[in-house]
């Protein structure tokens, strides 16, 4: 019998019982959370004693949406061009790049990743001034956009032909009508998953994102789409568990392409990937679809047609309705829910009505469906949301007015819809199961302290982006932040009996940190440390 004694502030979500000076972990699950003399009558001569003193130890923190093989790609296999910053800097842009190709001259295909966009238009002509004998791409950081130089035009097979198939919007041509290297939407998702890459690199990726999430306080994550990047992410996934070499959990939901042929073949070759892959630390919870693209990149669909392109609302994606209602009940009958992009107001008041639809044939009203993004939603909508029993996933991070693209919002969608971005308390006060994520690199930060700073202040904290508060009546309390780090993910997986709160019988997942989040000053929280990171009752990451 293996013991752990661990000592500390602890905060452990459970209202019964919200805080306790020590937790005695059995063989991985919590045997007794109380008083410290207590828990040291309990444990015997061998059991192992973690004392974190004065600092603050919570359960250990959920990622609802990210993307963990793209995150690790972009650690290791990818120019990383985020490193920038949210404005773009072109000239600095083809500085790292040319400095990765000359660092990696074997590799026949380069692809950057990170790459922020600006009214500055740039097309496969700049790529070629870096790199012309070789395919390379530059991916943006939302990933919904991509430019290709004539190389990788040529390997993707992109012509005019296929510009005029796809449309104008989605593949940019030039005057010639001959592709100009600028891509998004569907194109990009159709040749992402191609790029070259092997079972042992994708495994070396998701090694150095385990790293990553471990040494920011997370103990597991939902993959929002597994084989958005390569189909054969979950099997490097289970080789890794297999090798016994996973210890960050993660809960995946399967890519579905847009209004896919047979939504009930697709949920059939769902559960069998399911049956085949799943265990402890890999598990597949669902299916994952894209409505939209982003606003940013003119293609979240919205209620209303873009200012400055009357007759147009965004890009229509996965827009089937009878298909998505499909889609949902199939799922359902598997015990599985289904996660989508919903960026625009337009493809969340779609989804709500297919998720309406499904319930009346299922009669589920605790499928947990997720949608995620949710830039701008109108009240009856967040209604809605909460009357489905429908997960909002919600991003703090990305709720601040940050410059250059709040200026682009107003542009697009006025500044009225503009102000009132990213609601987050509406969700609480409707009743529903409010979860955070980041997006995770499509956006540029996975942080606890930050998202309880942007989420209680709705804005950035000094020196990072600017000071730049938004929609002020949306910020919500410290307990809320961290219930949407912590129990209520775990209810998105149907899991909150294993995690997400620190109580008998659950798993000993924890995160300690040098800050009380619910108490400390808030610009303190914003200077937070993760002390440690203990998954299963082991320590995992240690500062």
């Amino acid at each position: 019998m293996k013991q752990t004694l661990i000592l500390g502030n602890i905060i452990t979500m459970d209202e019964k019982r919200p805080f306790a000076k020590a937790a005695v972990v059995k063989n991985g699950v919590f045997s007794y959370i109380g008083c410290a003399e207590e828990a040291r009558k309990l444990i015997n001569k061998e059991a192992q004693v973690l004392d974190y003193g004065n600092n603050f130890i919570y359960p250990g923190f959920l990622e609802s949406h990210c993307h963990g093989h793209l995150a690790g790609y972009r650690f290791i296999g990818q120019a990383d061009l985020s490193q920038v910053g949210i404005v773009a800097d072109y000239a600095k842009y083809r500085e790292i790049i040319k400095n990765f190709i000359a660092k990696n001259p074997h590799r026949d295909f380069y692809v950057a990743g990170g790459w922020v966009e600006n009214e500055e238009y740039v097309s496969k002509d700049y790529l070629d001034e870096i790199c012309p004998d070789k395919p390379l791409l530059m991916q943006t950081g939302g990933g919904h956009s991509m430019l290709l130089n004539t190389k990788a035009l040529e390997w993707a097979g992109f012509d005019a032909e296929y510009a005029r198939k796809m449309g104008y919007d989605l593949v940019h041509v030039d005057k010639n009508g001959e592709p100009d290297g600028y891509i998004c939407e569907g194109p990009v998702f159709e040749i992402v998953p191609k790029l070259p890459t092997t079972v042992a690199d994708i495994k070396t990726y998701l090694l150095a994102w385990q790293e990553f999430a471990l040494s920011s306080g997370f103990t597991a994550v939902g993959d929002a789409g597994v084989e958005v990047v390569h189909r054969d992410a979950p099997k490097a996934f289970h080789e890794l568990e297999e090798e016994g070499k996973l210890k960050l959990r993660t809960y995946a939901y399967m890519y579905v392409n847009d209004n896919v042929a047979s939504p009930k073949a697709e949920i059939a070759r769902i559960a069998a990937q399911r049956a085949e892959m799943s265990g402890e630390y890999f598990h597949i919870i669902g299916a994952k679809a894209f409505l939209d693209g982003v606003t940013e990149a003119h293609t979240g669909w919205q209620n209303q047609d873009y200012l400055d392109e009357p007759g147009y609302h965004g890009a229509e994606r996965f827009n089937d309705h009878d298909k998505m209602v499909e889609l949902i009940v199939e799922a359902d009958k598997e015990g599985m829910s289904v996660h989508v992009h919903s960026e625009g107001g337009g493809a969340t008041h779609y989804m709500l009505g297919c998720i309406e639809d499904a319930e009346k044939i299922t009669g589920d009203m605790d499928q947990r469906n997720v949608l995620a993004h949710l830039h701008f939603v109108t009240d009856e909508d967040i209604r809605r949301m909460a009357a489905t029993g429908s997960i909002p996933a919600v991003a703090p991070l990305w709720s601040p007015a940050a410059p250059g693209m709040y200026e682009q919002e107003i542009s697009y969608v006025g500044k009225k819809l503009a102000d009132q971005a990213y609601p987050i308390k509406s969700f609480y006060d409707a009743g529903a199961n409010v979860v955070f994520h980041s997006d995770y690199p499509v956006s540029p930060m996975m942080n606890v302290k930050y998202s309880i700073y942007t989420a209680e202040r709705r804005s950035y904290p000094a020196g990072l982006f600017g000071d730049s508060p938004r929609n002020m009546k949306e910020a919500i309390t410290r307990e809320q932040s961290l219930r949407a780090m912590t129990i209520n993910v775990a209810r998105q997986w149907h899991q909150e009996h294993r995690m997400g709160s620190i109580e008998f019988g659950k798993l000993a997942n924890m995160t300690v940190f040098d800050c009380d989040f619910l108490h400390d000053d808030i610009e303190k929280v914003a200077q937070a440390n993760v002390v440690a990171t203990i998954v299963d009752g082991e320590e995992v990451f240690k500062a």
